[in-house]
């Protein structure tokens, strides 16, 4: 099996593994990321503010917070970078917004990969809009679905190099 960080492998049985560019991949996702499948209440896209379209490693995310929760009304920007092992290792996301999460840096707004599920679990086959799904069932969750939050409209003020 190939494991360089340019490409991935995708299983469709026991049999036979595919190996896809990242490029390919993030092309893919970067089509129905414009294309909005889903459900609406996620969605990202490609970071052009950035010098970004070769390598593709910087996104946006948008997530509309959950009902019957603190979020709900609510809408938080993130940002996601895709590494050059992506999509072996999970990205990095950053809430631009500000909220207060279990596994979101209060001072930054890092998502910490060892306090939340689906980036602790990360899989090859995941995608950024697992990853913003997830995010979102982890603000409904329990721990976070009553806890106070911020002003809403907030943002992180820590520089930009805190996560990249």
């Amino acid at each position: 099996m190939l494991t360089s960080p340019h490409f991935w492998v995708l299983s469709f049985t026991s049999f036979v593994d595919y190996v896809v560019p990242r490029n390919f991949r993030l092309l893919e996702e970067l089509e129905k990321g414009e294309k909005g499948t889903g459900d609406g209440l996620c969605s990202y896209g490609i970071d052009d503010s950035v010098d970004n379209l070769v390598n593709m490693e910087y996104w946006l995310g948008t997530i509309f917070g959950p009902g019957h929760t603190v979020h709900e009304n609510r809408i938080y920007s993130l940002r996601i970078y895709c590494g050059e092992n992506y999509p072996n290792k999970p990205p990095q996301v950053k809430f631009v917004s500000q909220i207060s999460m279990k596994g979101v840096d209060p001072k930054t707004g890092v998502v910490s990969a060892e306090q939340i599920g689906v980036l602790k679990n990360w899989r090859p086959t995941m995608t950024m809009l697992t990853l913003l799904k997830e995010l979102r069932l982890e603000m409904a969750s329990p721990d976070n679905k009553k806890r106070p939050q911020p002003e809403e409209g907030k943002k992180f003020t820590a520089p930009e190099s805190v996560l990249w």
